[in-house]
């Protein structure tokens, strides 16, 4: 079935419709142009939301980032910038594939309908123009035709009349006969009209209208299809980003999962943990005995190492919060020896002390290496004079035996302080035990100890007298990281997930395994947070 020949007389209504596609066409476009608008402003919304909660560079967030739940939240903000980036590409890709396409084709839409109309309206106007052709033709055969009647009447009349003479009657005659004549050849004009008439008008219904109703058919049809690629086409533009947006949302969840509570209290023992023991109590001061009240000062049950820590104090009862509600006591304002960390809690300047002596090492391990390499150089110059004069090496070889010797002194002054940080007898003991709700033992880092253990061994690397022969220990296996881990605590080593490290101490039942990777960087991470396999 087709218009031209079912619709064949529905002129005015194929106009309307093809009109009401095209309307809808325009709708359409208006519409996905909306949408787009409706997901970038979605996008830039989202966008200002992550930065706005985003940590500023250097602020106390951004050093908060070592706690899990911390960094899970900035994960979440990226993973949402991520998902915003493809909210973003939801509009472009609309806007390219739909709006611009469809506003393209309709406009040729509306060229090709309104080429056909115009071919209608000139058939329509091409048949009008013959029946009114054929109209003017009928009426003067018609009115021809009466007056030649009326001639032939008069001539009989005349040709009757006794009175009229033969020149009245004749002439009557003539008359009447050319009256005739002129209605004849009307009447064959008429004829040969309405003939012209009768083949354009079947030309106009059965060949003309119905081509061009077809053509309108099949434009339409195309229209329809166009439309329903871009009803398809709108669906299809946001499933094309869902694997990445799933991607965004697997992100968020794993941030979630990432979260490690236990972590997060470990972490924040290590960075904060003061190595203080908790004030004695209070001696009873007989003034009735005379006591010297300047006596009372050494009742006080304070920590005895550290008392230029707590000298502020003397006077008054140690508080566990001060007026900035803190966990620290308040420090003295005094000359701060930075050099060697006395300014610093007694654990938190162990574990600087101790990472001090790590970066000390590593530099005394290089010149020792060069001093080495150029030995050989200089034994290779002396047996090969021609490949160079060995006196040239003595400048570098004197600077880096001063080198050595220097990194020595540091080395063993700093090896002197940490010593005397962790052996200052009772009055600073390092905790040896982490309590839960319910007093139970929990080790919980590398430097969970057994009461009769120094702290200073148990924790930090010891350090042969004769420091130049000392190597790295040999891996005894390797591991891989299940999840990405900070390593913002001393003592402790960041990791990215899925990077092998090898394994230079095994857990010793404290969670914590110590590992090293290809570069000689070393420190603990949560055994919990790789898989270990130890060689055989």
């Amino acid at each position: 079935m087709d218009w031209g020949t079912e619709l064949w007389d529905q002129y005015d209504i194929l106009d309307k419709h093809t009109q009401s596609g095209l309307d809808l066409v325009e709708k359409y476009v208006k519409f996905v142009k909306e949408r787009t608008e409706i997901e970038q402003n979605y996008a830039k919304q989202l966008r200002n939301l992550t930065k706005k909660y985003s940590p500023k560079r250097g602020s106390k967030e951004e050093q908060e980032c070592r706690f899990s739940n911390h960094q899970a939240f900035l994960d979440i903000l990226n993973e949402m910038n991520d998902y915003a980036g493809q909210r973003e590409l939801i509009a472009e890709n609309m806007m390219i594939n739909i709006c611009i396409e469809l506003t393209k084709y309709l406009q040729e839409l509306k060229q090709e309908r309104k080429m056909h109309l115009s071919d209608a309206k000139k058939a329509q106007q091409s048949l009008e123009g013959t029946y009114k052709q054929l109209d003017n033709s009928k009426k003067r055969f018609e009115r021809e035709w009466r007056e030649a009647e009326k001639a032939t009447q008069y001539a009989d009349k005349t040709d009757q009349d006794l009175n009229a003479t033969k020149a009245d009657v004749e002439k009557a005659k003539q008359q009447a006969h050319m009256r005739t004549h002129i209605a004849e050849e009307c009447k064959n004009d008429y004829a040969a009209q309405l003939q012209k008439y009768n083949k354009e008008q079947n030309q106009f219904y059965f060949t003309d209208m119905p081509l061009i109703f077809n053509k309108l058919q099949d434009m339409d049809e195309q229209r329809i299809k166009k439309m329903s690629q871009g009803y398809i086409l709108f669906a299809d533009t946001e499933r094309q980003v869902m694997p990445i947006i799933g991607k965004c949302l697997e992100g968020i969840t794993r941030a979630g999962t990432n979260v490690n509570e236990r972590n997060d209290s470990v972490v924040l023992i290590e960075q904060h943990k003061s190595g203080f023991e908790r004030p004695g109590d209070l001696e009873f001061e007989d003034y009735s005995q005379g006591i010297n009240r300047a006596s009372s000062d050494s009742s006080l049950g304070t920590p005895k190492g550290p008392l230029e820590l707590l000298s502020k104090n003397r006077n008054k009862t140690f508080r566990l919060f001060n007026k900035k509600s803190k966990f620290t006591p308040e420090k003295p304002k005094m000359p701060v020896d930075t050099e060697g960390f006395t300014h610093l809690p007694p654990e938190q300047r162990r574990k600087r002390l101790q990472q001090k002596i790590d970066d000390i090492s590593k530099e005394l391990q290089k010149e020792m290496d060069q001093s080495e390499a150029l030995g050989k150089m200089k034994d290779v110059y002396e047996k090969n004079p021609q490949m160079g004069d060995p006196a040239s090496l003595a400048p570098q070889i004197t600077q880096t035996a001063q080198n050595m010797e220097r990194l020595r002194g540091d080395l063993n002054k700093y090896e002197s302080w940490l010593s005397e940080a962790g052996g200052r007898g009772d009055s600073i003991r390092y905790s040896t035990h982490s309590l839960n709700n319910n007093g139970a033992h929990n080790p919980c880092s590398p430097g969970a100890l057994s009461d009769d253990t120094d702290p200073s061994h148990a924790i930090y690397t010891e350090f042969d007298d004769d420091f130049e022969e000392e190597e790295l220990a040999t891996p005894i296996g390797q591991c891989t990281a299940l999840y990405n881990f900070p390593g913002s605590s001393e003592g402790t080593i960041s990791m990215q997930e899925g990077e092998v490290l090898s394994v230079v101490e095994e857990d010793k039942g404290d969670g914590w395994t110590r590992v090293r990777r290809n570069n000689g960087d070393e420190g603990y991470i949560p055994t919990s947070y790789a898989t270990i396999t130890l060689n055989k």
